[in-house]
């Protein structure tokens, strides 16, 4: 379960309530907060910056008081401005802004500061949204039926709307997006991004550091595909404050724009208009993060690695740097500046896990096991008797063995580490590359469930992976050619 005493703004709330917490944001300098408890109550607590913590007044608040007007209300999406501004979505699909507003990046129609959260419902009527993004003074959020809107500041056109005027009120953004489903969108400070159902990146705004990823440094009104990862199927988009990180379905990261601190993560600070792969040792790359109000970036990899580069408490980490974080909330939370959330955190508390959730929780963990496989030079933390319960081969494996190590030569650490995660959940999470090697360990295993899992993520990947299974099946488990 993720900490959140890691950030120092939750000094100020009694720590028998840090337990009560099930989601919260540290926003605008680390010294505000906003968190939702197990019962549906949404709390507030801090400087309270141009009234961004919604309570009808601008003063600080040094406990936590609740904000009436969204309890109950389940917060799904939220998102946070320089100013700050606060916009937040439902699971109604609903829309609520609330603070700086200068700009108009409440999209009330207005630029008068809010201090209360309301409703954000022009051209928003029948739309239900599900996510939303904010940069500096510009807001975007994006519905079900994969359109986006945006407002507020557009001095670089980051809201889309192919002028560079000021947009007060939600405007649904067209132009390459017109007949495109958007599956995701991530907001730089001046600059906006959009995955679209192909895995297609369209980017605008402000690109004067090559944050835009199209190869120049001029501002780009309306949304332009990045031409350079064509045939590249991108699945997640973060922003930092003028940088970029794009993750494939195959795990691969790219970067691109500003790089003064390193944030890039290619070995060396120097500015990239176009985007370039980042190597986290030879990892598949499961997660990305960054936030528009910092330099710092990170990414956990699919062996639960987090690594961490840019601006990371003063100092330019250049390359990818192994932490022994198990979380990447835990970077922006110890070596951000500011000590921000790069996203709404969901926290389970322990005492709700179920048995299969307390199971999955226990893999890998050091504390607990009494048994480590070596596998390339990695370890992997098991228990024994989870082990023999789960597997056939391992009851008669383990059972009359006293080794608390054990070296595993026969198969690639990612395939091993998949497999003895499957024993403890029951699921696999790995490339449709790796899965023809789980394949061959689930064949030799006999564990029939497990090959099936397989064979279902290789039909996922390039018809090539089928065509290798072709020319071994009876190693792989194929006995027949239903695959193809």
């Amino acid at each position: 379960m993720v900490d959140v005493g890691k950030w120092p703004i939750f000094a100020l709330c009694p720590q028998e309530d840090l337990k009560f917490i099930r989601k919260a944001c540290v926003f605008g300098s680390g010294n505000e907060v906003l968190y939702i408890t197990k019962n549906d109550e949404v709390f507030v607590m801090g400087t309270n910056s141009s009234g961004c913590l919604g309570t009808g007044d601008a003063q600080s608040i040094i406990e936590p008081r609740c904000l009436n007007v969204l309890s109950g209300k389940e917060i799904v999406s939220l998102s946070c401005g320089s100013g700050p501004h606060v916009v937040i979505v439902t699971e109604d699909g609903e829309v609520y802004s609330w603070g700086h507003n200068a700009y108009s990046q409440l999209g009330n129609g207005s630029t008068n500061q809010a201090l209360i959260p309301s409703q954000v419902s022009t051209n928003l009527v029948n739309k239900k949204v599900v996510s939303v993004a904010c940069g500096s003074h510009h807001s975007m959020v994006s519905t079900s039926d994969g359109e986006v809107y945006a407002w507020g500041y557009n001095n670089s056109g980051q809201v889309g709307s192919g002028s560079t005027a000021n947009q007060p009120i939600p405007r649904r953004v067209t132009s390459c997006l017109q007949n495109k489903v958007v599956i995701a969108i991530a907001c730089g400070q001046m600059s906006s991004m959009a995955i679209v159902d192909n895995g297609e990146v369209y980017a605008w705004g402000y690109n004067g550091n090559g944050q835009l990823g199209l190869g120049s440094s001029g501002n780009q009104p309306t949304p332009c595909r990045i031409a350079a990862l064509q045939g590249i199927r991108v699945e997640q988009i973060v922003c930092g404050y003028a940088h970029t990180l794009a993750l494939t379905d195959e795990g691969v990261m790219y970067a691109w724009g500003a790089n003064s601190y390193g944030q890039l993560g290619t070995g060396n600070k120097s500015n990239q208009s176009y985007p370039v792969q980042v190597c986290v040792e030879k990892e598949r790359i499961v997660e990305i993060a960054a936030c528009h109000s910092s330099h710092t970036s990170a990414a956990k990899s699919q062996s639960g690695q987090v690594f961490m580069w840019g601006q990371c408490r003063g100092q330019a980490v250049i390359s990818p740097h192994l932490t022994h974080f198990s979380c990447t909330d835990d970077v922006f939370a110890c070596f951000s500046t500011p000590a921000i959330m790069w996203r709404l955190l969901s926290v389970e508390p322990d005492e709700h896990l179920t048995v299969a959730q307390s199971l999955k929780k226990e893999f890998d963990n050091p504390e607990t096991s009494d048994l480590k496989f070596l596998v390339d030079e990695k370890y992997i933390h098991v228990h024994k008797v989870i082990l023999q319960i789960r597997c056939e081969h391992f009851r008669s494996f383990l059972h009359d063995s006293n080794e608390d190590v054990i070296e595993m030569n026969q198969f690639s650490y990612p395939v091993f580490r998949a497999f003895l995660e499957y024993l403890y959940t029951d699921n696999i999470s790995i490339s449709p590359e790796d899965a023809i090697g789980l394949l061959e360990l689930a064949t030799l295993y006999r564990e029939d469930r497990l090959k099936q899992l397989c064979q279902h993520t290789i039909k996922q990947g390039p018809r090539r992976l089928l065509l290798q299974i072709l020319h071994k099946p009876y190693d792989c488990g194929y006995p027949d050619r239903r695959l193809c």
